[in-house]
């Protein structure tokens, strides 16, 4: 069951590393933007839906907890400078598709909380 949470990790990289290949190359941008981030996204969605069909297994978790330990933080911070020597060097646009999501994520996630606070 450990090999399904790590399939279940690289399918979620993969899938995460195109979108923000897509996104880049809409953008203008001949870089990844936001592939790493796409990619915790779509792991929490897999999982969240992994787990209400009841196919998310103790063991799934350790294979995925094993890489989160090594890997995700130095895949982290290996994109985040590389995103910043593309965005520096792509010009306006590149900094604005990183600066904008980042403040809308701060107005979007206390409504959120608060949100979820209440249900």
């Amino acid at each position: 069951m450990m090999i399904y949470g790590l399939a279940l990790l690289a399918l979620s990289f993969l899938l995460g590393q195109w979108v923000g290949e897509v996104l880049g190359s809409l953008l203008g941008i001949n870089a990844n933007v936001g592939g790493v981030g796409f990619a915790m996204i779509f792991l929490l969605i897999f999982k969240e839906w992994f787990l209400n069909k009841g196919w998310f297994k103790p063991d799934m978790e350790s294979g995925i907890d094993f890489w989160n330990k090594l890997y995700i933080p130095v895949v982290i911070a290996m994109a985040a400078s590389l995103n910043v020597k593309s965005a520096i060097s792509s010009g306006s646009l590149a900094i604005a598709a990183g600066v904008l999501p980042v403040l809308l994520a701060f107005l979007i996630f206390p409504m959120i909380v608060k949100s979820v606070k209440s249900a």
